[in-house]
C-alpha cells in the first residue's frame, strides 16, 4: 500500500476524532449551560423574558459581551452592593453561584442565543418629547438603540421599559455608576442620566426607546 496514502488516511482519522471531541465538548458545554440557567429561570423566566414583579429584566438575545460583563460586575461587587439596589443585591449571589468564567461564558452564550420576547409598554411617557432627549443617548447607544460594544454601551431596543426607567434612576441617584475606579462604563452613564430633569423626562425617553425597532 502506498505510504503517502497511509499517512493521508491517518490524518483523516485524527481529524475525525478531533471533530468528535469538539462536538462532544460543545454538547457538554450546552448541557452545563442549561443546568446553570435553571437557577435563573425563577426570576428571568424560561425564555429570558424577565419578570417585572421580581424586578428581573428581559435578558434573552442580549449581546454575549454585555451579558458576560454584567455577570462579572455582579460577581466582583461592581454591581449589587448598594443597599438601595434590592434587585442588584438579589442578583449578586446568583452570579456568584456560577463556578468559573468558562461556565459564565457558557450561560452567557445560551442567553444570547435566546429569541427576544416582545416587552409590553408599562411606562407612560411622551415618545415625541423623548425623541429629542434621546439624541444625546444615541451617540453611544445608537440611533436605533442597537448598542455599541466598543463604547461599552448595551443595546436598549427590546428591553423592558420599566427596567430602563429603574436604571436611569439608579444612575442619576448614584446607586449605580458612582465609582469610576471600578465601573468606568457606568460612570460615563451617570452624568448622562443627570441631564434628564426629572422622572417624567426619564419616562419620555424610555417611551421613545420602547418604540424603536
Amino acid at each position: 500500500m502506498n505510504f503517502s496514502y497511509i499517512i493521508f488516511r491517518r490524518k483523516i482519522l485524527i481529524f475525525n476524532l478531533l471533530l468528535i471531541c469538539i462536538q462532544s465538548s460543545a454538547a457538554l458545554s450546552a448541557d452545563r449551560a442549561e443546568q446553570l440557567y435553571s437557577l435563573c429561570v425563577a426570576c428571568h423566566g424560561a425564555q429570558g423574558e424577565g419578570n417585572k414583579s421580581l424586578e428581573a429584566p428581559a435578558i434573552a438575545g442580549l449581546p454575549l459581551w454585555y451579558l458576560q460583563k454584567q455577570l462579572m460586575n455582579f460577581r466582583n461587587g461592581v454591581r449589587g452592593l448598594h443597599p438601595a439596589d434590592g434587585a442588584g443585591m438579589r442578583m449578586r449571589p446568583m452570579a456568584r453561584t456560577i463556578p468559573s468564567e468558562k461556565d459564565l461564558m457558557a450561560v452567557g452564550e445560551l442567553v444570547s442565543k435566546m429569541k427576544p420576547v416582545d416587552q409590553p409598554a408599562t411606562v407612560e411617557g411622551s415618545p415625541v418629547k423623548g425623541m429629542n432627549a434621546y439624541a444625546v443617548c444615541s451617540t453611544c447607544h445608537g440611533l436605533k438603540g442597537e448598542g455599541n460594544e466598543a463604547l461599552g454601551a448595551p443595546q436598549l431596543v427590546g428591553q423592558s421599559d420599566w427596567y430602563l426607567l429603574k436604571q436611569l434612576k439608579n444612575f442619576k441617584e448614584g446607586i449605580r455608576g458612582a465609582n469610576p475606579a471600578i465601573d468606568p462604563m457606568g460612570a460615563t452613564m451617570a452624568p448622562m442620566a443627570a441631564t434628564l430633569a426629572d422622572e417624567q423626562a426619564m419616562k419620555d425617553v424610555v417611551s421613545y426607546i420602547h418604540k424603536l425597532k
